[in-house]
């Protein structure tokens, strides 16, 4: 557990460096980004060139078909980057709709992303290497989970910033209320569930494909049928329990109320977990988790999650 908790306290409370599984897909061209803000939820025509900011890509109806991150690398040259995995699904999803643009798009296939968390990345990053050769430097904007990534061929990690595992980083992504990927995003999402919207979504910048569900669901207070939460063991760190099990049931009263996707365990926290919850259950309010043949007592809480912050 020592490993776990000091790659934890890195990445909560200093900085702390992975390497991120992502794929990397460049659309450029005299209308890439006309033909990107026609496609992504977020206003990129007002990114800044060397900015970066979190995106969807939406089906017609609405639904996601994938969360990025977009950053604009030059004028008409933009990189979208996402969870490892889902290269085939975004890059049919763009070539969809790229009738008669002069746009392309390309599959970066051995791009990396070290991503630094915590803190201090913004500090440490001051004297990180630039990737060789074609590389990107692109803030990860997400609250709770900030940090500051290198993008590119060959990313060298900045001197002296502990190597993390996945174990922390999951927990922490957990905590951060972080969704991925074919685990708690899929084409049968609707983007105000998983509490994406805010951190991705431009209302102010004109059509997009998907906008119409997104507007109208803004428009009625955001009332979907269940919730992204995140639930944590009543008996918190050092319960006997050591992590939640994915798909396991939430219970109240006997009652199927919704089902854990990512679990982990957090140094601070205790196991800890996301879970979609049905509308009618306002957080916090405690429950019951199946463990096995057991039941455990669990809280189930908004995003983020809280702790010794």
């Amino acid at each position: 557990m020592a490993g776990l908790e000091q790659d934890y306290h890195a990445l909560r409370h200093d900085a702390g460096v992975i390497d991120l599984p992502r794929d990397f897909i460049r659309v450029s061209g005299p209308q890439a980004l006309e033909y990107l803000q026609g496609q992504l939820s977020q206003d990129v025509e007002k990114l800044p060139v060397g900015d970066s900011a979190l995106s969807l890509i939406l089906e017609p109806q609405g639904k996601v078909s994938a969360l990025v991150r977009v950053t604009r690398a030059a004028e008409d040259e933009l990189v979208l980057d996402f969870d490892a995995g889902f290269e085939e699904v975004v890059l049919a999803r763009l070539q969809r709709f790229k009738l008669r643009t002069k746009a392309d798009i390309e599959v970066l296939a051995d791009w990396r992303c070290l991503a630094v968390r915590g803190p201090r990345a913004a500090e440490v990053m001051i004297s990180a290497t630039a990737p060789a050769g074609e590389g990107l430097r692109s803030v990860f904007p997400w609250p709770g989970l900030e940090g500051i990534d290198l993008l590119g061929l060959d990313p060298v990690a900045p001197d002296g910033v502990r190597r993390c595992g996945p174990g922390a980083y999951q927990a922490a992504r957990i905590e951060a209320g972080l969704p991925v990927m074919g685990v708690e995003l899929d084409d049968r999402t609707i983007p105000e569930e998983s509490g994406v919207v805010e951190a991705t979504v431009s209302f102010t910048k004109g059509c997009f494909t998907g906008q119409e569900l997104v507007a109208r669901i803004d428009a009625r207070g955001g009332n979907v049928p269940r919730r992204l939460r995140g639930v944590v063991l009543a008996g918190g760190v050092g319960a006997v329990v050591t992590t939640f099990t994915p798909g396991a049931v939430v219970t109240v009263d006997g009652a199927d109320v919704g089902r854990l996707t990512s679990t982990a365990y957090s140094p601070e926290l205790g196991p800890v977990a996301l879970a979609y919850i049905k509308r009618g259950h306002e957080v916090p309010f405690r429950a019951e988790v199946a463990m096995g043949d057991a039941t455990a007592a669990v809280e189930t809480r908004a995003l983020p999650l809280g702790g010794d912050r």
